[in-house]
């Protein structure tokens, strides 16, 4: 699935893995299925964000590289992040303030599962007792002509570009709201052409609903 976002995630590959990146890419269900989710990043609100699932990932790889596994040490002995610092952090994360924690919970793992039913793996990993969290290491790893990746630090970022660029998305409605509320001060023409701009296919679901 490719959409206006793809590129720009595959460009990150490729300044990391150069000709192998594309290899990584298909090889590696995590990368996939944040692409899948990224669809949104240039469009607004037009397909709703991501970032419930993206900041569960995010705020587990975070912990991983804080802790130094992606270069040593067994990640399957650490005892694991706790729930509530995993929260907290993904509150002080941009749009993150107003979360809610089922995506951590669950909601994350089912929705991966939706389109890798396949996949052997889940990529959030718990122990309810001890409320403790895990990404699962086999999908930060991947293997590809005899070489192995870690991927961590790539999908931070990943998740660092589509928040980026979500964040632009948002600003470019807020400047658009802007000038429709002082629209009556242009010309005819000026505002013909600037309502029908904003009819356009790729435009935000919200600003098409004020125009129309």
């Amino acid at each position: 699935m490719d959409h206006e976002f793809t590129d720009q995630l595959k460009g990150i590959l490729r300044t990391r893995f150069g000709e192998h990146a594309e290899d990584v890419y298909e090889k590696s269900p995590m990368l996939q299925y944040l692409n899948i989710k990224s669809r949104s990043a240039n469009r607004g609100s037009k397909a709703r964000g991501s970032f419930a699932n993206f900041y569960a990932i995010y705020v587990l790889v975070e912990d991983y590289l804080a802790h130094g596994f992606d270069k040593e040490g067994d990640y399957s002995g650490y005892e694991g992040a706790r729930f509530k610092d995993l929260s907290l952090r993904q509150r002080e994360l941009p749009f993150g303030n107003r979360l809610e924690n089922h995506a951590l919970n669950h909601r994350m793992n089912e929705d991966f599962r939706k389109y890798f039913p396949q996949s052997t793996f889940i990529p959030i990993l718990r122990d309810v007792s001890a409320n403790r969290y895990w990404i699962n290491e086999n999908l930060l790893k991947v293997t590809t002509n005899s070489n192995l990746y870690n991927i961590a630090s790539v999908i931070i970022d990943i998740i660092d570009l589509y928040v980026k660029t979500k964040k632009h998305a948002f600003n470019a409605f807020i400047q658009t709201c802007e000038r429709l509320r002082n629209i009556d001060k242009e010309s005819a023409n000026a505002i013909e052409e600037f309502i029908l701009s904003l009819l356009a296919t790729n435009v935000d679901a919200r600003v098409f609903e004020i125009v129309t």
